[in-house]
């Protein structure tokens, strides 16, 4: 009964209520840690990225539009109230393709509301409004590959 006990894994709870805590406050979406032959990891799910992975297929119609967005991108990334992205990915306007956008220009939306998603690296990371306001601009396309740094949208 002994060899039994030894080779099931003894799961530390408070270590794994730690980590999901350490997610919490980072933000982050998975965090894996390895002591040994003993590995545990914990995977916070983000409700959009089950429905955003097929969006690329949305690509080749979108190509058209950013030179007319383009000319503008560039005095509004010094507007006040522009969004820019976190990372290097992909821009995603809906969560899934065929949905309906999470905002449009000339919506008005709160602190915290979703305006689109980044995707890196297969995580869906939500770009939220920092502030309440009217979305007076989107400058980027469903599909979009985007910068660091690059201006998104902006809040008035």
């Amino acid at each position: 009964m002994t060899d039994n006990n030894k080779s099931s894994m003894q799961v530390d709870a408070g270590l794994v209520r730690q980590l999901a805590e350490l997610l919490d406050d980072t933000h982050l979406t998975e965090i894996e840690v390895q002591d040994g032959d003993r590995r545990i990891r914990v995977v916070r799910n983000v409700a959009v990225a089950t429905h955003a992975v097929p969006a690329p297929v949305a690509v080749a119609p979108a190509a058209a539009a950013p030179p007319a967005a383009a000319p503008a991108a560039a005095p509004a990334g010094d507007h006040p109230g522009t969004i820019k992205s976190p990372m290097v990915g992909t821009a995603y306007l809906a969560g899934s393709p065929g949905a309906k956008q999470f905002v449009n220009v000339g919506d008005s939306v709160a602190a915290g509301d979703t305006l689109l998603i980044v995707e890196a690296m297969k995580v869906m990371n939500p770009i939220v409004s920092p502030r309440a306001g009217k979305v007076t601009q989107l400058m980027v396309d469903n599909g979009q590959p985007v910068e660091f740094d690059q201006p998104l949208a902006i809040v008035e």
